[in-house]
Order: structure tokens, then sequence, then C-alpha cells
């Protein structure tokens, strides 16, 4: 019998919204300048030198790498709206949040399994997907497989696609479920890690505290920050709560821009992710760029993209600046009645300071144990 049978609203939950979602870009990758002038001037000028001797490969090697965690870190400070640096090739960099918790950036080789072992730690939660284990270089593979050769080590992957925070809402409950269990099984110490350690890993460790660990959200948030700089995405978390508790609804909306002198107007963010773009549609009748979309409830940040340059629409929702000078454009999607019951709880746990009753708990908790490991 399905324990879950009591709680008719929280197995409303589809398996489809635990899978990867495909859409044609699957990672940060896709967000790179992946060739520009910049880039191309940078690799014409390593082949002058590779010809001329002047630089050894090693060296080389050294100059591009940089130039990678440049560019990337760029993308994440972009992306995530505060200003954030990883230095790839200095090596893996990490965290104790717990004594049992570690948050930090991916491993670059086999020996930073034993580095690993050495700290005691049980679990290696990777979180990346191909694309960004391509762009860096990282052979998972072989650390897969050198992993393998130890029992007292465990090597998991649970990807969740780079800078989306609607991947990443949609994901954590199999996320964080897989997680629970391996450390149910391995006990000592849990190794998160995306690519950085700065967004996605952050975020199932806080969940993880949040939902398993008794934490108030914002307490471990706080515990979190107190221990490595990062920016996990809170409303990720909050939205992925109401999810499991209350099931999924979706509702219409519709961003406009006004300017019909305009060529071509885009959204990104939203459910798709800073990665992707979504053209909106010239309307003759009402003489405006416009996009009709289907949105699950919840919180959502986007910006428009018009002729290429990335701007807010004043006539529509903005954030507040944040202490990096980033605003964005938000809209907060509601399928229910504001008095009715769900819709109150959906309010309290995405609210400001959210916490979870002892009953919520329990459930989430027997949620966690019934989703199915093969996603």
């Amino acid at each position: 019998m399905n324990c879950l049978q009591n709680f008719p609203r929280l197995y409303a939950l589809p398996s489809e919204f635990f899978k990867p979602h495909e859409i044609k870009s699957s990672s940060f990758v896709h967000m790179l300048p992946v060739m520009n002038a910049n880039d191309l001037d940078i690799r014409q000028s390593l082949a002058v030198k590779a010809v001329s001797g002047s630089k050894s490969s090693s060296e080389m090697s050294e100059v591009a790498e940089e130039k990678k965690s440049d560019v990337y870190s760029d993308t994440m400070t972009e992306a995530m709206g505060a200003s954030l640096t990883y230095r790839h090739e200095l090596g893996i960099n990490y965290n104790f949040i717990r004594p049992d918790l570690i948050v930090g950036s991916c491993l670059q080789s086999p020996a930073d399994v034993d580095k690993l072992r050495n700290i005691g730690v049980k679990t290696i939660f990777c979180l990346q997907q191909d694309p960004d284990l391509e762009y860096f270089g990282v052979d998972i593979k072989a650390i897969q497989k050198y992993a393998e050769k130890y029992i007292d080590i465990e090597h998991i992957r649970a990807e969740i696609r780079d800078f989306d925070g609607f991947d990443l809402r949609m994901r954590l409950p199999a996320v964080v479920s897989k997680l629970y269990k391996a450390m149910n099984r391995n006990g000592g110490i849990a190794y998160i890690h995306c690519t950085a350690g700065m967004g996605r890993a952050p975020a199932v460790a806080l969940a993880y505290m949040y939902w398993v660990q008794g934490y108030r959200l914002n307490e471990a948030h706080r515990l979190l920050l107190s221990k490595r700089s990062c920016c996990p995405k809170l409303d990720a978390i909050k939205s992925a709560t109401a999810d499991i508790l209350t099931g999924l609804k979706k509702k219409s909306i519709i961003c406009k821009w006004d300017d019909p002198s305009c060529t071509l107007v885009e959204i990104s963010g939203l459910d798709v992710g800073w990665g992707q773009k979504v053209p909106l549609k010239f309307d003759k009748e009402q003489n405006a760029w416009i996009l009709q979309r289907e949105l699950l409830e919840g919180h959502y940040e986007y910006k428009y993209i018009v002729d290429g340059e990335w701007t807010c629409n004043r006539n529509e929702l903005v954030t507040p600046t944040n202490k990096d000078g980033h605003t964005n454009n938000y809209v907060v999607v509601s399928a229910d009645d504001p008095d009715s019951d769900r819709a109150q709880v959906r309010k309290r746990l995405t609210g400001e300071d959210p916490d979870l009753t002892t009953n919520e708990r329990i459930k989430i908790r027997q949620f966690l144990e019934e989703v199915s490991d093969h996603e």
C-alpha cells in the first residue's frame, strides 16, 4: 500500500515534472559567446605563439583555461544577478556548511576523489550536465571509474541545468530525494557540487537542510552564506516546497512590448531559463509585440531582448535594484482564489520567511522516500 495515499494533494505531482526538460539549449554553454571577436583574437594569438615557440603548450593551456573561467564568471554574474567569480584553473574548492554537508566546485580529475575520501566524504553528488563538463574538459567517466574502485565512497549524478531557476524548481524534489537516500545509505559526509559550487549545489544543500534536517529556510540560508560566497535561488526552493505540498496548477500570462518600430523582441528567463530566448509576435491590432504563455504558479523573473539589447519593460513589474545594480522584470502567477486554503498555504510557503509545520515535514520526507530512483 502506498504510504502517500492519505495525501492526495501531495501525490498530485506527475513524474514528468521531475525529469530533465527537453529544450534545445541544455546548459549554460549555450549562453556563452563561443566564437566572438575577442575569442578569435585570443585563438589567433595562441596559434601564432605556438608557431613561433614563444609559449609552451602548458602556458597556452593555462591562458585558455583562464579565458574560459573569465567567460564563465561573466556569464554567471549576468545570469544570477550577483558578482561571482570561479577560477577553474585553481582546482577544486569547497566549504563545510555542516559537519555532514560540503558545498563545492566540480571535481577535475580522479585525484580529487582521493582528496575527498581523506576528509571523510562518503557521497559525491554531481549536479552537472554533460555540456558543463565538456566546457572545462572534465572527464567524468574517468572520475566515476576511479571512485568505483573504493567501497567507502559513491559517485552519484543528478543533473540540473545551469542558470535555470525553473529547471532547478522542477528537479529539486527528485534530486533531493536521491541525496536523502544516498546519505541514509552511505552515512558520513556528502560533497554536493555543480560547476562553481555557487548556484545549483548550494540550492540543493539548502533544500535538504530545509526539508530533511529541520531548518527554517532563512536560517539555513544565513548559515550557508556565512560559510560560502554563493547565490542559490530561494524562490525555486520555495516553489518546489509548495509544489510538493499543494500540487501544480497553471495560468496564462501576457507580456507586451509597446514599441512597433523594433524588428525583433524576445524574452529570456520565465520558465525557460536565462540560456533561452522566446520570441514575441507582433500584433497589428494592438500595434505591439505580444507573448502569451502558460506558467505554473510561482514567481518568475525575466528580461526583454529588443533588437539584441537586454532591457526591462518599465510598464511591467520590476525587481528592486540589487547590490550589483541588476534589475529584472517579474511576474507572480497564482491559479487560485487568493482566499482559498490552497492559495494560503502556497502564500505562506513562498513568503519572506517560510517554515514547515511538523506534519508538512513528515509529508515531504515520505514524498522523498517514495520518489522513484529512475528519473
